[in-house]
């Protein structure tokens, strides 16, 4: 019995449609070394620079030196079980994470997952960790504050969505407190927070956790930490992740703040990644690449086009001094970044004067901008206050007798300091920072006892939302100062209600 060529053709036609293709083709490398958060593999000559790689165990590292004969792999994980000849493999993806609503609320690893307990994080949608930043042309100038409600930052050195500013000072000097408290007040204002926590121990974020969720914050933030016991690399691309999760909200017109605390533990650790990849230490044995590898983070931050939707992620990078010493190299290079910064002295947070914010150091290069009308016409002799205060005071302390044009500034100057006082966790709104300022920079404060400020302040508060909330609320809907004959008559009938306490009745006796 003969079989006919076309009944061959067509058998072999017949196998060839039901052929399903089984066999994939990867790129695969061998491990060479492996130790101290970073492997070196011989064999992947096609990786990318960023790619994630997977070990035979199943954890994943990601190409950072691109050489010759290996590639240097910073390990995402637990690299006790990596030994030398495993094999390591392509995936063809650049590191990402994922990114949308639903880690609004939830604590998370710098690669995503949740650490909080709570369940498993259901988004489809991932961001590359690195991408470049906007454009000029993509960029509009910042013209809209983001308001603290601390009084020492709204007054003298505002801040605008879109901006940059270093929060910058010594261990233990209020550094993180000014931080959360700026996200305490993003309450009710259309802001989707990010907390980064790098290198912070576990029970210090679970107590900013913990803080967040008593004033109701964790319902519009993200807190991601890398702790101390995490390996190095997870703290290197910790501030690379939330910068992702942020630029997805910003790209679809909202408005985000991102707290990187601090960036002096992340350049640490990548020090430590660099110097283990065998990369040419430079000054203090960073790498020579540590200003970029700042600058392509902060750069991200920016106030978007009206044409790409006119959202805003604003950094509030946290870096921290020796002795005060910002002239050091990584507290100079974020500075040469950020559009200005608040210097926290240590020695007016210990003399009791917080936030310890230093008028004379600190700077916002956007200045005005982002003050509404009410706060630049109450707040625009502050500085020249505190600055001819402190040097008055300087003088003073000689003995000498003081004319009183001298006496007036000093008096002034220390009921300026009083009411830049602030207790934690307690943001005002815009609206009773310009009442109290108005207050003192017309001469309401001059004659109340600098131990009745705060009071004062608090029962003029009062005083407004029960009799004057009108004027109270002008200011939130127009930005401006209502008419000053009604604003003076309405802190005069607040002064015939005011009781000074009784050591200020003997001091006037005495005077």
């Amino acid at each position: 019995m003969s079989i006919k060529a076309e009944e061959i053709s067509a058998l072999i036609k017949q196998q060839l449609a039901g052929y399903k293709d089984e066999l994939s083709v990867e790129e695969t490398g061998t491990v060479t070394y492996v130790g101290d958060g970073v492997a070196r593999a011989h064999g992947l000559d096609n990786a990318l620079s960023g790619e994630l790689l997977e070990f035979d165990n199943g954890v994943f590292g990601m190409a950072q030196n691109l050489e010759s004969n290996d590639v240097g792999i910073v390990v995402l994980g637990d690299f006790d079980g990596i030994r030398e000849g495993d094999t390591v493999k392509r995936t063809g993806k650049i590191m990402e994470v994922p990114v949308g609503d639903a880690m609004v609320g939830r604590t998370i690893n710098a690669l995503g997952q949740p650490i909080d307990g709570k369940g498993d994080i259901s988004t489809s949608n991932t961001q590359p960790i690195e991408k470049k930043a906007p454009g000029i042309m993509d960029r509009q100038s910042v013209s809209e504050p983001l308001q603290t409600g601390i009084k020492a930052i709204d007054s003298l050195v505002p801040i605008g969505r879109g901006q940059r500013e270093l929060i910058i000072g010594d261990r233990k000097t209020g550094k993180t407190s000014i931080a959360v408290d700026t996200i305490l007040n993003q309450k009710d204002q259309d802001m989707i927070c990010i907390y980064v926590a790098i290198g912070q121990k576990d029970s210090t974020v679970r107590s900013q956790v913990s803080t967040l969720e008593k004033y109701g914050a964790m319902d519009y933030t993200i807190v991601l930490s890398a702790g101390p016991a995490e390996p190095a690399p997870l703290l290197y691309i910790a501030p690379y992740a939330g910068a992702a999760m942020g630029e997805y909200f910003m790209n679809k017109g909202k408005h985000v703040l991102i707290v990187y605390d601090d960036l002096t533990k992340q350049a640490n650790a990548y020090r430590e990644l660099s110097l283990i990849l065998r990369r040419p230490p430079g000054r203090e044995a960073y790498p020579g690449d540590i200003f970029y590898t700042h600058s392509r983070l902060l750069e991200r931050a920016a106030k978007l086009s009206d044409k790409l939707g006119g959202g805003s992620m604003t950094a509030l990078p946290i870096v921290e001094t020796q002795a005060g010493d910002v002239s050091a190299y990584i507290p100079t290079n974020v500075i040469s970044i950020t559009d200005g910064q608040i210097f926290l002295n240590s020695d007016m947070f210990y003399s009791g004067t917080r936030p310890a914010v230093d008028a004379g150091t600190s700077v916002s290069r956007v200045g005005g901008d982002a003050q509404i009308k009410a706060m630049k016409q109450v707040a625009g002799t502050l500085r020249l206050d505190l600055a001819s205060y402190h040097e008055l005071e300087a003088f003073a302390q000689f003995g000498s007798d003081l004319d009183e044009a001298t006496q007036a500034k000093l008096n002034r100057g220390a009921r300026t300091v009083e009411v830049l006082k602030q207790p934690l966790h307690s943001p005002l709104p815009v609206e009773k920072q310009v009442l109290i300022l108005y207050c003192l920079t017309h001469g309401y404060l001059d004659k109340v006892s600098i131990d009745d400020i705060a009071r004062y302040q608090s029962e003029l508060f009062a005083f407004f939302d029960g009799s004057h909330r009108d004027l109270l609320d002008q200011i939130v809907n127009t930005g401006k100062l209502p008419d000053i004959d009604k604003m003076d008559e309405a802190v005069h009938a607040f002064e015939q209600t005011f009781q000074p306490s009784k050591s200020t009745e003997k001091e006037q006796k005495n005077n």
